[in-house]
């Protein structure tokens, strides 16, 4: 089999095309299985459950719990509609948004895609070796942290230079989600057989987080995928199927591991300082050990999709060359910064692109009703060009959800500022494309 022909039920395709080249019908391997088992798989992990353990003790249980349910609705739906934009062009995520930024401008948010996923890919990193640390001190009495990061470093990136569609169909669907599943289950049989959930349900929160607050950071997660979903759904074959296999798939997940994470939190004295630990001694660690297997992938597909972004504005690189820098570089920032709590930069990533699709999912969904002309996606002077190369309209429609973000989050703070900011973006690019319909004229 040549480079030419790929086989995506192989995995031999996972980095073979281009990011600006369609990924052909005859070639397209994802059924609603598969978008399940891989956004299921995403979903669920450890920084996730870190995550939902910084909502308590500022909020009571049953607060923290209904702000999971709403966020991830929210959240997962939009992370679901960006797949279905994967599948529609057959497309990689930032090539995808070339059409409503226009040929140039799309290299805006692909330099910026590429510096927040080597920030996700080092704290996925990070996580993974506090939590073996943790482990090994529980089961063996030593510690050995740098190993466990430059092991780590290592699997992920060696994953996303293979690619993703081999893991999905060659570990994921065979057995790989029987063992996260597993390992889920296990850590929640235990969370109810230790603890009185009932006791922790009636105790009050501290108030040092705001409802609004909280769904803005259960939101940030899902919506932290929606630049780079696109890589991975351009290989459904049917936009259905990659709608309901991912809102299936990260929505179960995310709601789990977050009332996972918030539960086990507020049992160790909340906030995520104390979790890993409390995690450890569930079950002597074995489903810490299951999901600590699984964490590799979240790391894998920032890594791959880092490099995936990266090749959209410097065609020179290959997928495979870029996955090996960017995987070396998480490691390397792995080794230097320590953890710390990274509730900002969730929500700084929310103030960025969390605007900006909102304008992307108009404009594809609204505008272009789900169309593109592949052939005009490197041509400046052709359908999307706009102006040298940039779509004005787009960006500042992009820039109005920003400040209204940076704006909300400074003066109504218990607001949450992430959705609003989506829809303001939206509803500004609409009117200014509604203003100036020559633009797809």
């Amino acid at each position: 089999m040549t480079q030419a022909t790929p086989d995506p039920l192989t995995g031999d395709a996972g980095s073979t095309y281009a990011p600006l080249t369609p990924v052909p019908d005859a070639r397209r391997a994802f059924r609603t299985g598969d978008a399940f088992a891989l956004w299921f798989s995403l979903g669920i992990g450890l920084l996730v459950a870190q995550a939902g353990a910084l909502l308590v003790p500022g909020l009571s249980l049953p607060h923290a719990l209904l702000a999971i349910a709403i966020g991830s609705a929210i959240g997962v739906i939009l992370l679901a509609l960006a797949g279905v934009i994967g599948t529609d062009t057959g497309l990689a995520a930032m090539s995808s948004l070339r059409p409503t930024l226009g040929v140039r401008g799309a290299s805006v948010p692909a330099v910026l895609n590429a510096v927040q996923l080597v920030g996700w890919g080092a704290f996925e990193v990070i996580v993974m070796r506090d939590s073996a640390d943790a482990l090994a001190k529980q089961a063996f009495g030593f510690s050995m942290p740098l190993i466990w990061t430059v092991v780590f470093g290592l699997l992920a990136t060696l994953l996303a230079i293979s690619g993703p569609l081999s893991f999905v169909r060659r570990f994921l669907r065979t057995w790989g989600i029987w063992l996260l599943l597993a390992g889920a289950a296990w850590l929640t049989w235990n969370l109810l057989a230790q603890h009185d959930l009932a006791a922790m349900m009636r105790k009050p929160g501290t108030g040092e987080m705001s409802f609004g607050g909280a769904i803005d950071l259960v939101v940030a997660m899902p919506l932290s995928w929606l630049p780079l979903i696109a890589d991975y759904t351009r290989f459904g074959r049917r936009a259905g199927e990659t709608f309901r296999g991912t809102l299936l798939g990260y929505g179960i997940a995310n709601v789990w591991f977050y009332a996972l994470g918030a539960v086990y939190g507020l049992a160790a004295g909340g906030g995520d300082a104390l979790l890993t630990g409390a995690l450890a001694q569930a079950g002597g660690g074995l489903a810490l050990l299951l999901i600590l297997i699984d964490e590799v992938d979240n790391a894998f597909a920032d890594i791959h999709s880092a490099a995936v972004s990266t090749g959209t504005f410097w065609a020179r690189g290959s997928v495979p060359m870029l996955s090996a820098a960017f995987g070396a570089l998480c490691t390397l920032i792995a080794l230097l910064v320590p953890m710390a709590k990274y509730q900002n930069f969730l929500l700084l990533i929310g103030s960025v692109f969390a605007p900006l699709f909102g304008v992307v999912l108009v404009d594809h969904f609204i505008v272009r009703k789900r169309r593109i002309e592949a052939v005009a996606l490197a041509d400046v002077r052709g359908r999307y060009g706009f102006s040298g190369g940039w779509h004005l309209s787009a960006f500042i429609a992009w820039a109005i959800g920003i400040a209204a973000y940076q704006t909300i989050n400074q003066w109504l703070p218990n607001l949450g500022a992430t959705l609003p900011s989506l829809a303001i973006g939206a509803v500004c690019y609409l009117v200014f494309v509604s203003t100036r319909k020559t633009a797809y004229a």
